[in-house]
């Protein structure tokens, strides 16, 4: 536990050290700068006061906001996230105590101080990670991991632990019956009568049981020996066929209990990811009406039918529902679907392929720039669809689906998605719930914000849209 301690520590001082050489930069800075109220022949320096109320309410707000938690901030994305909320949080929170002690200080030099310490705390945070994943084998605190099971489980479990060496983990190899176990080029120190003496041998001080349900009659005696040792023992429940979307461990009283599933988004993710939709999607759908006009014109000048085309999808909860889109094939392709369907090697359905006879000029020209898309705006001002998440699926798709991957419409579906914007098209639409269930587990409106970002880019690539 000291190598976990000794990085909240570190991570907290050098906050804190930030926060105070930033409010020395800002205290210097703002009689350089040119713009701003001109400063009166009155103004006075921070005084060491400030600079003690600033540590006190940043550090308190940091450490409420839980913003030192490692096993919430492991992946660089969360810990940046959660570190900037907090930032903003705290700056509120600062402006109002300024505002009843501190009135006369500058409001310029609050939000260059606000602005320079967001920088610098973002890349200390950079700075410590690369110091910790290069130089951390060097110093005190390493925690020698066993993981006993060189199964599917434990393998996971090993992909895990050197995808997070930075805090102080190493993968000390796996312990197994089967003499013939993938262990990823790791050391199989033996089978599980030898585990008491691999752990002192090798000096381990985490041993982890990643086995399957049918051998967790081994481990009663097994973890009571290791009792014996100063040594951590950590089990992996073997629910991982049963676990889809994120999981959480709550007690009652001394009992602890796994939750498997929970709704995804709380009601306050769901009205922000509402809102935002709503709001997103008005300016996007008023700025290319003119646009949706040229498209209509072009549409009906290259081929007979509608303009738009609506086709039956399912949505959240399993709810069908009309999903629009300008017509980018001829107006009798779903009666030809049949007759062009493509499959994979394993029989599975291709939905879409190259050069498909069925689609038009200014159809093959609309899929490339992805303006087909453009008429589900609507959908998603209807509350039919989301901004970000999961493609919606055709019904006859559906049908098809293993129980597992039925958990993709536990949220919105979406305009674009993480699969979309890592192979679009490229990917079949069947091999995209590893993708989505992804989605699912880490969602947070910065994902959605990095999601659009890159459909942005992959739209402009043109990659992976036909």
């Amino acid at each position: 536990m000291f190598r976990r301690v000794s990085i909240r520590l570190a991570l907290l001082f050098g906050d804190l050290f930030v926060i105070t050489l930033t409010l020395l930069i800002a205290g210097w800075l703002r009689p350089q700068l040119n713009f701003g109220r001109p400063l009166g022949p009155d103004y006075v320096p921070l005084t060491w006061t400030l600079y003690v109320l600033t540590i006190i309410v940043w550090g308190i707000g940091f450490l409420l906001i839980d913003v030192y938690n490692l096993q919430k901030n492991l992946r660089l994305f969360d810990e940046l996230q959660r570190l900037i909320a907090a930032h903003i949080a705290v700056l509120l929170a600062f402006a109002g105590v300024l505002y009843f002690s501190f009135r006369d200080i500058s409001r310029l030099q609050v939000l260059t101080f606000a602005f320079i310490s967001l920088v610098l705390l973002i890349a200390y945070r950079l700075v410590f990670r690369l110091f910790l994943r290069f130089f951390g084998d060097k110093r005190y605190g390493t925690r020698h991991v066993l993981i006993v099971g060189a199964g599917s489980i434990g393998r996971d479990v090993a992909h895990r632990i050197v995808a997070h060496a930075w805090t102080g983990l190493r993968l000390a190899g796996f312990v197994d019956d089967n003499p013939q176990a993938d262990t990823m080029g790791y050391p199989l120190f033996g089978s599980l009568t030898q585990t008491i003496q691999i752990v002192q041998e090798q000096r381990i001080s985490e041993v982890i049981f990643a086995l399957p349900r049918d051998a967790h009659a081994k481990l009663t005696n097994l973890v009571a020996a290791l009792q014996a040792l100063k040594v951590n023992v950590r089990v992996v429940p073997d629910f991982f066929d049963l676990v889809f979307l994120r999981s959480t461990v709550e007690d009652i009283g001394d009992m602890p209990l796994v939750t498997l599933r929970e709704p995804v988004l709380d009601p306050l993710q769901r009205l922000i990811k509402r809102i935002f939709d709503l709001v997103f999607s008005s300016i996007v759908l008023l700025l290319s009406l003119p646009f949706m006009g040229l498209i209509a014109i072009a549409i009906k000048r290259d081929s007979p039918g509608p303009v738009i085309f609506s086709q039956e999808r399912v949505g959240e909860n399993g709810r069908l529902f009309k999903m629009y889109k300008f017509r980018t094939m001829v107006h009798d392709a779903e009666s030809r679907q049949e007759e062009f369907i493509q499959r994979t090697a394993d029989g599975q359905p291709l939905h879409k392929f190259y050069d498909d006879p069925r689609v038009t000029h200014i159809g093959r020209f609309l899929r490339r720039t992805s303006l087909d898309e453009l008429p589900q705006f609507v959908n998603i001002l209807k509350g039919e669809m989301s901004l970000v998440g999961p493609r919606p699926e055709l019904p006859w798709l559906v049908d098809q689906y293993e129980p597992w991957q039925r958990k993709r419409f536990e949220v919105p579906q979406g305009l674009t998605g993480w699969w979309q914007v890592n192979g679009r098209a490229d990917k079949p639409m069947h091999l995209n719930t590893a993708d989505d269930l992804y989605y699912i587990k880490n969602y947070s409106l910065w994902l959605d914000i990095l999601i659009l970002w890159r459909t942005l880019k992959a739209v402009i690539d043109r990659r992976g849209s036909f």
